[in-house]
């Protein structure tokens, strides 16, 4: 830090996105300045909107698959379309943004001596043969499939991570993120949580697919943002990766259902394949996050239903 402020400057890249947002917040809160940077292909000013006027946020748009030449104390990189939908419409560019994207912000980061922070994902285990999932488990990724793009691309994105680490000595942080859901979810974003709010609050039926058998464990965004925050924060020689995430399981058919029942909707259900390489079970186990971070999801599922739901009624004028 500049021995002229007092206050950090942080990078969230990413963070006109749905977590990047939240997590421009709670730095702002903790009295930090905040630098936001945003292509806005998934990222939504209104998501920042709040934050425009704060005297120690700044907001930059700007595409991390090009250098970035900014001061910075701590850079959080959370800049990639995280859904199925986003991230399959260019896979090219989300490849690019993986990959490229973390190399401009470790070239950063070593030339700044700051530390960074990886948003990876639990999409770097594909459809795991290892239950829960464990961080020293490698995955099951399918290479060549229509979700390499993102799964592959966040592997590498981890594997640039560790070797700027051993080669160049640069402080890093991995998470390895989790269902996440909350406010500011976007309506098109394709995952299950959005979907079926926003096909119950409109009277659609809910689209389920296979036989609804599959599993997910879901973390409100809170949740998540204050592990993200606690990594950051621990030991130097702790560099992750580190599950972030719910452990408690549940089948897209118990969602579902208590989608309907909290909405009062009358929706019904309807089943269509399950798309390709669509992971069957997804639990993290939690258990070193709770060694290194003391962290543990504090948000029951139902309590950070409502507050999602809440948001799309808003949003939908209901």
């Amino acid at each position: 830090m500049s021995p002229t402020r007092q206050r950090k400057r942080v990078l969230v890249t990413g963070g006109a996105g749905f977590l990047g947002s939240h997590l421009c917040e709670k730095l702002l809160e903790r009295g930090n300045e905040v630098l936001c940077v945003d292509n806005f292909f998934t990222g939504r000013r209104d998501n920042i909107l709040q934050l425009l006027h704060h005297p120690h946020f700044e907001l930059l748009r700007h595409d991390i698959c090009q250098p970035l030449h900014v001061e910075v104390d701590e850079i959080y990189n959370l800049a990639c379309p995280a859904s199925p939908e986003h991230y399959q419409f260019d896979p090219v560019q989300t490849t690019r943004t993986c990959v490229l994207g973390a190399l401009h912000v470790l070239s950063l980061a070593h030339r700044l001596k700051a530390k960074v922070l990886q948003a990876s994902t639990s999409e770097v285990y594909g459809d795991p043969q290892v239950h829960p999932q464990t961080e020293s488990y490698w995955g099951n990724v399918n290479p060549t499939g229509p979700r390499a793009c993102y799964d592959e691309g966040k592997r590498c994105a981890e594997t640039l991570f560790f070797d700027y680490y051993r080669q160049y000595g640069v402080e890093i942080k991995v998470a390895r993120i989790f269902n996440t859901y909350g406010p500011r979810m976007l309506f098109n974003d394709g995952r299950v949580v959005s979907n079926f709010i926003i096909q119950a609050l409109s009277g659609e039926p809910l689209t389920v697919y296979g036989d609804g058998s599959q599993t997910r464990s879901f973390c409100y965004v809170d949740d998540l943002i204050e592990g993200m925050l606690r990594l950051m924060t621990t030991a130097n020689d702790f560099t992750g990766p580190v599950n972030l995430g719910n452990p408690v399981e549940m089948t897209m058919l118990e969602l579902a259902q208590t989608v309907i029942e909290m909405t009062g909707s009358r929706s019904q259900l309807v089943f269509k394949p399950l798309p390709e390489d669509d992971p069957r079970q997804r639990m993290p186990d939690i258990g070193l996050a709770l060694e290194k971070l003391a962290w543990n999801p504090a948000v029951a599922l139902k309590d950070g239903l409502q507050k999602t739901i809440d948001h799309f009624e808003g949003l939908l004028g209901k």
